[in-house]
């Protein structure tokens, strides 16, 4: 359960050597901007996977409580290998995970169904790298639309490509859970994504198959897709600075529930290495919780954590003095 605490000295070292933390030396090519290359595939499964989801939400009345409550247990299991697996574990190292751990993620992430650990991890270190340029995967100065669902509807911008193959990834490829579930990845998603949520309901409490493929199958899959999306558009237009006023991610508190912890934006793209991405712990952050409970329980271990004199400083230096402790 050890925990490390990050002063000023450690926290430079810690985040010289990491693909995370934002290049300041990047700059974008002169001249005109390559078209967009519409992915129709792309276009015309999310528009079906919306039109079910909303089929799924009038079907809502006629589901079980308990199909409701297994509804709600696939969304935290789905949203958990997102942001304590993809996002807090494998982008950004910010605590250690023991295998049991590293597999429960990996099927969670499989079930949430948001491209494989090591795609994501991938894209999302050059998110925080190249942030708000057109290296930036969901570059949110391309509109909200663009950077909550539009980037995965166009060819990815050639500086993403560019850079995403430079990244050093030997981490990810030296984990043999993240490569497994790569290797295997349609499947598991088909099985955990879709058939799972599904069958659980129909064969233990005699769900219909029609409730338990729309409601804890996709409209559960979207509600999680948006809300993970929400980080990337929403949290990156509306909210306040208080510890960078010089970035665009921002203090969401409605993206903070959502995506079960991860809206506290304007901390995490200034302290990309602290595992509870937020000054207040598990405040409004299930996830932050889970890994708290998983270290108590011996499954997780090394929490990064930024001191709080080093907080203050950056608040002091560069905050917008909307800081309020607690």
């Amino acid at each position: 359960q050890q925990d490390v605490a990050l002063k000023p000295r450690d926290a430079m070292a810690e985040t010289s050597t990491v693909d995370d933390v934002f290049d300041d030396t990047y700059r974008e090519k002169e001249g005109k901007k390559p078209p967009k290359i519409l992915v129709w595939r792309n276009i015309i499964l999310m528009g079906f996977l919306h039109v079910g989801a909303l089929y799924g939400l009038a079907l809502i009345p006629s589901a079980s409580w308990l199909t409701l409550g297994w509804t709600a247990v696939c969304y935290m299991i789905s949203a958990l290998g997102v942001t304590a697996g993809a996002h807090r574990l494998w982008s950004h190292r910010s605590y250690k995970a023991s295998v049991p751990l590293r597999v429960f993620l990996a099927l969670g992430n499989s079930m949430a169904f948001q491209n494989d650990i090591y795609e994501w991890a991938r894209d999302h270190r050059v998110h925080h790298k190249y942030s708000e340029t057109d290296a930036d995967p969901h570059n949110a100065k391309r509109g909200f639309f663009f950077s909550h669902i539009g980037w995965l509807l166009v060819r990815k911008h050639p500086d993403v490509i560019e850079k995403g193959q430079k990244l050093e990834l030997g981490d990810l490829k030296a984990d043999r859970v993240v490569m497994f579930q790569r290797r295997h990845y349609k499947l598991s998603v088909v099985l955990l994504c879709f058939l799972v949520p599904m069958l659980v309901p129909w064969y233990f409490w005699g769900e219909s198959l029609g409730v338990a493929y729309f409601v804890p199958g996709l409209l559960r899959y979207t509600v999680v897709l948006n809300a993970s999306w929400l980080v990337n558009s929403a949290a990156h237009m509306w909210g306040n600075r208080p510890y960078d006023k010089t970035i665009n991610p921002r203090e969401n508190p409605f993206v903070a529930i959502s995506a079960i912890g991860e809206g506290f934006h304007n901390y995490h793209h200034t302290f990309p290495f602290d595992y509870a991405t937020s000054e207040f712990g598990c405040k409004v952050n299930i996830t932050t919780a889970f890994i708290n409970l998983m270290c108590f329980l011996g499954l997780a271990r090394d929490r990064k954590r930024v001191s709080r004199d080093m907080i203050a400083a950056r608040i002091q230096r560069t905050g917008d003095g909307s800081h309020k402790s607690g």
